[in-house]
């Protein structure tokens, strides 16, 4: 496993990086021991970049980390996430991006982690009631007193980006990039090289989607909540479908997996790309370590494009109450 390096303040991690989330929440299917061996796996695999957030479980997929983490500290990578707020029930109770709570949430990652510091810290939606100068001078204040290393924004605007690396360098900006969500290739991802700032792709196989792994709505359990997303719905699902056939169609060809062909795409899009697949399996963590092997000529994008051009997914990639806490 290579490395690579996000932003230009010396973060770097593993080129490619794991995604917690469906360890705890959201995902069906969830057993702590496959996701401890998972993460153990991960490091064997020389995965080290982990990725987390305060309102997985809510709150427990941090704990779970925790309890992963002693005696691991120092081979881990660790990125977390503030802001979205949610209830021990999980329910939704919008997003803070208020000074005093950037410190308090921040306090209760760390108890959360059994840590001393985050590595990289993330508003995880920016909260347009706030001044974005207002939260990342919080944020900067926790690096200065060594409870973050660096700082990081999600799903943000080229705009609020700007302001933000303003106040205080932004190592990376995570967002959901794909081949089925190509929207940062407009704006985002020229604005963050322009600034020197690495990209965090989440979702990178769109929620598991191009990996072929459903051939119906219903290949989904009742308690997940992608039955929810647009994409995943009816006539959207259908058309969809023939996009990730394509995607499997040109895996064949290279000798891999449509997962990692996928991975492998978002990987070519530059040096300063570290996607994190999320998964709680061991067998799918090793799938997609896979795609590290695998390269892509210029051939190979060309025609990738010509049968996965952009824009070509049907439906929102959120529900659209979701859809609104994005690009703040």
């Amino acid at each position: 496993m290579k490395t690579r390096t996000l932003g230009t303040q010396g973060l770097v991690v593993s080129e490619l990086g794991l995604g917690c989330m469906g360890m705890s929440d959201f995902y069906a299917g969830r057993d702590e021991a496959e996701s401890m061996a998972t993460l153990e796996r991960a490091l064997e695999l020389g995965i080290t970049f982990f990725d987390t957030a305060d309102m997985y479980g809510p709150y427990t997929n941090e704990q779970l980390l925790g309890r992963f983490l002693k005696g691991k500290r120092d081979r881990v990578v660790l990125a977390t996430k503030f802001a979205i707020m949610r209830d021990q029930d999980g329910t939704w109770r919008g997003v803070n991006g208020r000074p005093e709570y950037v410190r308090q949430a921040c306090d209760a990652s760390l108890q959360r982690l059994g840590v001393d510091y985050i590595d990289l810290y993330y508003q995880h939606r920016v909260d347009r009631k706030v001044p974005i100068e207002d939260t990342v001078g919080a944020m900067s204040d926790l690096v200065q007193a060594g409870k973050v290393r660096y700082i990081g924004l999600s799903e943000a605007s080229a705009a609020t980006i700007r302001r933000a690396h303003a106040v205080h360098p932004i190592s990376a900006l995570q967002s959901e990039y794909s081949l089925w969500t190509r929207d940062p290739e407009d704006e985002i991802l020229p604005a963050i090289r322009e600034l020197g700032i690495g990209f965090v792709p989440y979702s990178p196989l769109g929620r598991g989607f191009l990996t072929g792994r459903f051939r119906s709505a219903s290949d989904l359990p009742e308690d997940d909540a992608r039955k929810t997303h647009p994409r995943f719905e009816g006539e959207n699902f259908e058309k969809n479908l023939k996009l990730a056939e394509h995607v499997a169609e040109l895996a064949r060809e290279k000798g891999s997996t449509p997962a990692q062909l996928a991975l492998a795409w978002v990987m070519a899009q530059g040096d300063d790309i570290v996607p994190i697949p999320g998964t709680k399996r061991r067998a799918y963590l090793e799938d997609n370590a896979g795609a590290t092997a695998v390269r892509l000529t210029s051939t190979d994008l060309r025609r990738i494009d010509a049968l996965f051009p952009k824009g070509a997914a049907e439906g929102l990639r959120y529900p659209g109450y979701t859809m609104a806490m994005l690009n703040g």
